[in-house]
């Protein structure tokens, strides 16, 4: 099993596990490959090294820098899927009758829950005139399934 860092047109990085370098060229060509961020396909394979060594070359800082950056943008989607994983736990999807169940659940017609679904941007703004809370969150397909 190969572990391969990725990273997709929006230069979100992640790790993919391939039988193989064929096994990872393949789904590629496939299409069988997503961000699991933003879902997007252009998935590219990063360099890796397992250790890099550079005591003595005297400009050790632009490493660190190197070093760093990368486990911070991990740590951000890691903490975005985590809120994203909760939000999807803790709410009911309603789908496609999403303004209906908002609008319900504020005027008291329906029970006071925590829902989600779908909504055009239109109709987001038309809850937020009438004082309903609605917050607009993009969820890629990839999100919605197990993740590794």
């Amino acid at each position: 099993m190969k572990v391969l860092n990725l990273r997709c047109a929006n230069d979100h990085r992640f790790e993919g596990w391939f039988a193989s370098d064929d096994d990872f060229a393949s789904q590629g060509e496939r299409g069988l490959m997503a961000c699991p961020i933003c879902n997007d396909q252009a998935i590219t394979r990063l360099p890796s090294a397992p250790r890099v060594n550079v005591l003595g070359r005297g400009d050790s800082a632009r490493p660190e820098v190197d070093a760093v950056m990368p486990a911070q943008a991990n740590q951000q989607q890691a903490k975005w899927l985590h809120a994203v994983r909760e939000m999807l736990a803790s709410t009911e999807d309603v789908g496609e009758r999403f303004v209906e169940e908002a609008r319900r659940i504020h005027y008291g017609e329906a029970e006071q829950r925590g829902i989600r679904g779908r909504a055009s941007r239109e109709d987001a703004d038309s809850l937020r005139e009438e004082g309903i809370e609605v917050l607009s969150v993009a969820l890629p397909e990839a999100v919605k399934g197990p993740l590794q």
